[in-house]
């Protein structure tokens, strides 16, 4: 079996996670945003709040956060640069109340991937690549997360979370999967 690290990934070990349960099998992929303070990008404190550190004073916005223990598998940065908080095999805690497919709790089959954005920031190049890069791999370990199986998590938490959104260029990073699919 192949590692469940990225091997271009700074890894760090987030304390969110825990063991999948064993009737689960990995079969999806949710695309996710996040910038703390929010439209800030390049800050620290993305990092902070997956890893349960972050100073809830040091931002009005942050007093939400407090208490809060969340999680991701990997976080992209603007620049491409993607840190992993979780092993793919182990489960992040990014989906919060949600449903996929008639199954319910989407942490136990998903994989999350943050990208630093907002819904109204276009993302970048470097991110997209990134993605693409991540999801090749992800995809080499659990080959049923097909391109039907990525979703946004506005997809899997209708009415609670709009991320990736509208700035999420789909078809963009769909054609991007396809042509590096056909390089392999």
């Amino acid at each position: 079996m192949m590692s469940t690290l990225l091997p271009f990934a700074k890894h760090q070990q987030s304390p969110f996670c825990d063991a999948r349960p064993e009737e689960h099998e990995i079969d999806l992929l949710v695309i996710h945003n996040i910038s703390l303070p929010a439209g800030k990008f390049g800050t620290d404190y993305v990092d902070d709040l997956f890893m349960g550190t972050i100073d809830c004073d040091a931002h009005p916005s942050f007093s939400d956060l407090n208490g809060l223990t969340v999680s991701a598998h990997c976080f992209i940065r603007r620049d491409g640069s993607v840190t992993q908080y979780v092993p793919f095999n182990q489960r992040a805690w990014h989906a919060g109340v949600s449903q996929f497919d008639g199954r319910i709790r989407c942490n136990d089959f998903s994989i999350g991937i943050e990208l630093e954005g907002t819904d109204l920031h276009p993302y970048t190049d470097e991110q997209y690549e990134t993605l693409v890069k991540v999801t090749q791999f992800v995809q080499a370990l659990y080959p049923k997360i097909t391109k039907n199986r990525i979703v946004g998590h506005c997809d899997i938490a209708p009415g609670r979370k709009t991320d990736p959104g509208a700035s999420f260029d789909w078809a963009h990073y769909f054609t991007l999967l396809d042509n590096a699919e056909d390089q392999v």
